[in-house]
């Protein structure tokens, strides 16, 4: 039978007589010096940051943000045929968006004045360049039409949308449902207001952070600390949008993360100086020795998230690249308002940090009774059970992901009762006799004949035969070549939505079997373009260059961690227990949105694809914050181990130290992305479910399971680094 851990409970208000003399010496350097400084300075820091949060949300605003979801994929096929659209057919090659009218009763006809003068209207508003002529359902009862326009639907500005309902006005009038679709969600579509889920989140976390503390004040100094960081981080987002222009989502994932991670650090810190505090030590010195110790981890764990989400714009697609800049400004500015901004409200509210409690406080580690070490006792005795036992959830949790499918989420996922979800309905199935579905999603064939050896009346033929006998097509219109004769053009109906597995079937049939079938031996080349191509280039980019991000944020990682603990096993276990995480909420994902398991509960009305870079952001995100706990449990195991050189006590005690603040920690984090699962947006749903089960996961299976029985049965070759590497380190320690 294995032996228990020696590692009785510490007293409280004892001093722990193990610690090494020189602590008070380093706590005095580095971050030890600046939280010192911040901790005897409180009311100069703390005037500062709140200049600084007036200044960054002064500047967002006076800045002028813009946010796109457009992307641009140079050498794509439909990136190819968008140019050379825009190339012979300048009007074809325009933004445009759809407008849908609808009656309840009669038809159309009934109202053709009132269509006729909302026309009219619609050609005179500004950048409109050209309305097409109503296309009617068999029915009579729903019509769309095609508004062309000069700038990029994106610079238009929702404020845009005004002049739309006043164009569409006599169409109103006379009784006509409008609604607006296609590209056009780009200007109707008003950012997404995310203060509900800020606010449940904060609420939510407060409540935790009571519990976790019994103390107001110990309580309210992590939230507070933590909205200021991420006010100034949005703040600085905002500005840089100004000029980058970020995604739509960017913000509310920069908020999400900045909020979580900022609790997070903040309520580290502050255990860590409650811990010094009932030692007996002075709130100054107390404040400096966290910041030298838990500053570091917090350091550390930073430049973790930072470093995984500046790896996304290794994938080359600079939409990527900048969500993950736009989240590593939050983590940054969260970090520096850990190393300098909570030290200095510990140091303003020093021993009266616990003077309005709940309940009496409890030393960092101690646990009920004298049960501290029971639990790690427990893993000590049968460590190959309890890895048996982690390994088999995230097992279970990940078997969905092998049933993943990419796409894109269309406006038949939007909420019922909007006008990109109205539209998209009443052209799928307008009672049962719309245009069917893939009128929502048209694909543009463009054919480049410039260089054909074939004659353009051949081409035309094969291309319409082909087009015919292809299973998927619904319809396409007449193959129509340009005015300088060197492309043709046609543009098809799927017989499905966008979003539909079949969909992205029929874009392979057409581009890699039917279309270059048709052209062999013509010297004409095809392609595919339009919204829905576009997009189906966008997921097979970013499932190309995923592997390549991956290895980056792995290899960076093993080396930051390396050098932190001085191992190469310590590394190489934390980047495959992360890489079980990512993949047991990946599986999840599946479950929920794809397989429909509980979509419902989100507000969705049916199962939709995962969105294709979702899984690039979330490994970098998972990844990053899942370090996070990995870091602060392995510093304080660090701690024990240099300072006893005993494996099992440093796990033990480690696990005893940071168990409780860890799980409080992740509570707090899990509330926080849950509260953004209300937010309207699709795919922030999405990232807000698969952080929060990666956090829940993450710190219960992972942290408190797996790490602890794989280190017991690792043993002393946890730290086993050959020399000749450790001298050529740097020094980085945690």
């Amino acid at each position: 039978m294995a032996r228990p851990l020696q590692h009785p409970p510490t007293p409280t208000g004892a001093h722990t007589a193990a610690r090494p003399a020189t602590d008070f010496a380093a706590a005095r350097r580095g971050l030890g010096r600046i939280g010192g400084f911040c901790a005897r300075h409180p009311a100069a820091v703390i005037a500062a940051w709140l200049l600084v949060l007036v200044g960054a949300l002064a500047g967002r605003h006076l800045a002028a943000p813009t946010f796109s979801d457009q992307v641009s994929l140079p050498g794509t096929a439909s990136h190819t045929g968008s140019d050379l659209l825009a190339t012979s057919m300048p009007q074809a090659g325009r933004p445009g968006g759809k407008i849908v009218f609808h009656t309840g009763s009669g038809t159309l006809a009934d109202q053709r004045s009132a269509l006729d003068r909302t026309l009219a209207d619609l050609r005179d508003l500004p950048h409109v360049t050209a309305v097409s002529t109503p296309v009617t359902s068999t029915d009579g009862r729903t019509a769309y039409i095609t508004v062309s326009f000069d700038e990029q639907l994106k610079n238009l500005g929702h404020d845009y949308t005004g002049q739309l309902d006043k164009a569409t006005g006599p169409a109103r009038a006379a009784g006509l449902g409008v609604a607006y679709g296609g590209d056009l969600d780009q200007v109707v579509r008003a950012p997404a207001d995310d203060k509900l889920s800020e606010g449940v989140g904060v609420v939510t976390a407060l409540v935790i952070l009571l519990l976790a503390f019994g103390s107001v004040l110990a309580a309210l100094l992590p939230l507070i600390t933590a909205l200021i960081s991420v006010g100034v981080g949005l703040g600085i987002v905002g500005i840089v949008a100004a000029t980058l222009s970020f995604a739509t989502s960017a913000t509310t994932l920069a908020g999400m993360i900045g909020l979580g991670v900022g609790i997070d650090y903040a309520l580290f810190l502050t255990t860590r100086f409650r811990q010094d505090l009932i030692d007996g030590r002075d709130p100054v010195d107390a404040a400096a020795r966290t910041a030298h110790t838990s500053g570091r981890a917090v350091l550390i764990a930073a430049l973790t998230v930072a470093v995984a989400m500046l790896s996304l714009y290794a994938c080359g697609l600079t939409f990527i690249g900048k969500i993950g800049l736009a989240a590593t400004l939050a983590v940054v500015v969260t970090a520096a308002a850990a190393l300098t901004l909570v030290p200095a409200a510990l140091g303003l509210v020093g021993g009266r940090i616990d003077r309005l409690r709940l309940r009496r406080p409890v030393a960092e580690g101690t646990a009920a009774g004298d049960g501290r070490n029971r639990y790690a006792n427990r893993v000590a005795r049968s460590p190959w059970m309890f890895l048996a036992a982690g390994v088999a959830i995230l097992g279970v949790c990940s078997l969905p992901l092998l049933s993943m499918r990419l796409g894109h989420v269309d406006a038949g996922a939007d909420r019922p009762g909007s006008s990109t979800r109205t539209a998209y309905d009443w052209i799928a199935h307008a009672d049962g006799q719309g245009f069917g579905a893939g009128a929502n999603g048209p694909i543009v064939a463009v054919v480049d004949v410039s260089g054909a050896k074939a004659s353009v009346d051949r081409i035309t033929d094969d291309v319409t035969t082909a087009l015919r006998t292809t299973h998927g097509v619904a319809a396409f219109t007449p193959v129509k070549a340009s005015a300088d004769g060197r492309v043709l053009v046609t543009t098809l109906t799927p017989t499905t939505g966008p979003q539909d597995a079949a969909t992205g079937d029929l874009l392979d049939t057409l581009s890699e079997q039917a279309l270059p079938k048709a052209l062999h031996d013509t010297g004409a080349e095809a392609y595919l373009t339009g919204t829905v191509a576009g997009q189906a280039d966008f997921r097979d980019t970013v499932g190309t260059r995923l592997p390549i991000v991956i290895g980056i944020v792995l290899v960076l990682a093993f080396l930051l961690l390396m050098t932190v603990f001085r191992s190469l096993v310590i590394p190489l276990k934390a980047v495959v227990l992360n890489l079980c995480t990512t993949a047991a909420s990946y599986g999840v994902l599946v479950a929920v949105f794809q397989w429909g398991w509980g979509d419902a509960l989100l507000g969705l009305s049916e199962p939709v694809p995962i969105e294709s870079y979702v899984p690039m952001m979330m490994f970098a995100i998972v990844f990053g914050l899942s370090m996070d706990y990995e870091i602060f449990l392995l510093s304080r195991i660090a701690e024990a181990w240099h300072r006893t050189g005993d494996n099992r006590l440093a796990v033990g005690e480690g696990l005893s130290a940071t168990a409780r603040v860890i799980s409080a920690a992740a509570f707090i984090m899990t509330a926080v992305f849950l509260s953004f699962t209300a937010s309207p947006t699709v795919v922030v749903k999405m990232l807000a479910l698969g952080l929060a089960i990666s956090v829940i996961i993450d710190a219960t299976v992972v942290r408190l399971i797996l790490v602890p029985s794989a280190m017991f049965l690792i043993g002393r070759a946890n730290w086993w680094i050959p020399r000749r590497l450790d001298r050529v380190l740097p020094r980085l320690h945690a």
